[in-house]
């Protein structure tokens, strides 16, 4: 580290300690030529997390964006706010964890209608024909239509309930 006092580059570190609530590491330091003092931070590098849009356009990420889909697709459903909030920590946490510094649009749309399909349905129908783009009833039906063939194999692959057989 240079002094800022003389531009030598021997510094030494006399006292660190956290700062920032632990955020950041405030180091005092020793010029060697010179004598002086002086005070840096040390931080982390973080360089926002970039999402690219259908267009190729790129944006910073924005967890409120990811809200308001899923508090809309929501809207007058058995889906409390604690639900949402836990969907939405659920999506970031897989976001984050992949650990890229870009991420398309179309991974988070998915990783939402995940979420919304496991917890209502009809939410995820609602979110769907927005994220997709439905043109028509036709393709509202056809979306439908695979909730209703995926239960029916849910159905069949459960075994029957023995109950009262002895």
């Amino acid at each position: 580290m240079k002094c800022p006092f003389c531009n030598a580059e021997d510094t030494k570190v006399i006292d660190s300690r956290p700062a920032d609530e632990n955020s950041a590491i405030r180091r005092r330091r020793q010029c060697i030529v010179c004598g002086k003092r002086f005070t840096t931070y040390e931080k982390p590098e973080t360089m926002p997390l970039m999402v690219i849009k259908k267009d190729n356009t790129r944006e910073a990420y924005d967890r409120s964006k990811i809200e308001r889909g899923i508090v809309q697709s929501c809207h007058k459903r058995p889906v409390s706010s604690r639900q949402v909030a836990a969907m939405i920590d659920e999506i970031e946490n897989r976001i984050f964890s992949m650990e890229d510094k870009e991420i398309s649009s179309s991974v988070i749309g998915e990783l939402v209608m995940s979420k919304l399909k496991e917890t209502d349905e009809v939410a995820y129908v609602r979110f769907a024909s927005v994220y997709r783009e439905f043109k028509d009833v036709n393709t509202f039906i056809e979306e439908v239509g695979k909730l209703l063939k995926s239960h029916s194999k849910a159905d069949t692959s459960k075994p029957e309930d023995n109950k009262g057989e002895a």
